[in-house]
């Protein structure tokens, strides 16, 4: 099988890989980096526990080939705690509870972060439509969008 050269900025950190071209960039995190805590649900882009950041956007790794990354920056969910410090978001996650099986956290996050910086956090239902996305089988929605309201807060002050 043919391989390509691809260069992925990924959480401040440049890895040089030889991948088949239909590789997944999701496929790439966790089979040849490592990088377990982005989630492998659907696989079909329907349930949002594979998002990470591309360029600051919110992406579905699992509908992106990691080809489509070259060059540009990722940020997966271990790369948002700096220097030991959780990330506002996931802090804010651990106080309202905003996890059970914790399967589609870090998607979550990723999204809840996205949503915050792009300012969709304006209400509950602003955070809702926005979270619309991820999908969560034990039902902790309440205490996400909690979780996404306390982050934005501590960001708006």
């Amino acid at each position: 099988m043919t391989k390509i050269p691809v260069h992925l900025d990924i959480n401040g950190q440049r890895h040089e890989l030889q991948l088949e071209p239909r590789v997944t960039l999701l496929d790439a995190l966790r089979e040849r980096l490592g990088l377990t805590g982005t989630k492998k649900g659907c696989d079909h882009g329907q349930c949002g526990a594979c998002t990470v950041h591309m360029d600051g956007e919110r992406v579905l790794a699992c509908l992106t080939l990691a080809a489509q990354a070259e060059g540009r920056t990722i940020t997966t969910i271990e790369g948002l705690a700096r220097e030991g410090e959780l990330h506002p978001v996931q802090a804010a996650f651990l106080e309202q509870d905003a996890f059970q099986c914790g399967y589609c956290t870090s998607g979550q996050i990723m999204s809840a972060v996205a949503c915050i910086r792009e300012g969709h956090a304006g209400s509950d239902e602003e955070i809702r439509e926005y979270m619309a996305g991820n999908l969560c089988r034990c039902g902790a929605y309440p205490h996400i969008v909690a979780a996404v309201r306390q982050a934005a807060q501590e960001f708006a002050s």
